[in-house]
């Protein structure tokens, strides 16, 4: 993806705001999941085919992390290894949800393609965050 593209997509040329605004995407996403998940995890789970209680215990992690990312979106100058942790985060949970539906899930068809467009999602936020801390770091020089 090139520095034109990252633009585009972040309506701006300027990397650290085009971080930013990745990260803050980011927050907002996953905190409105964890906020589904806490509040209808009896409705969700049975349409998605998990138990209510996995969907409660996700949805209190996605609720912290939603909160961690979305602190380190407010900062000024989010820290390359803050944001280098998010990458990886998001990227271990697009691994975990693949390993989880082949593995040991047994969602219904909506739930199967539930994990997988979130997963996308999430590797997607991984791939922008990346090249975004990339295009910040290449300008700084």
């Amino acid at each position: 993806m090139s520095a034109t593209q990252l633009a585009v997509l972040a309506r701006t040329v300027e990397p650290q705001r085009m971080l930013r605004r990745f990260l803050a995407l980011d927050a907002v996403v996953t905190g409105a999941n964890a906020v589904a998940y806490l509040a209808l995890s009896g409705p969700l789970g049975r349409f998605l085919g998990t138990g209510s209680g996995l969907l409660l215990g996700l949805g209190a992690f996605l609720a912290g992390y939603a909160a961690g990312v979305g602190l380190l979106a407010a900062r000024p100058h989010p820290p390359a290894l803050g944001v280098r942790i998010v990458v990886e985060a998001n990227l271990t949970w697009t691994a975990v949800s693949f390993a989880a539906l082949a593995l040991w899930l047994t969602p219904t068809a909506a739930g199967a393609v539930w994990t997988v467009l979130q997963a996308l999602a999430v590797a997607g936020f991984a791939l922008l965050q990346h090249m975004s801390l990339k295009e910040r770091q290449l300008n700084q020089d």
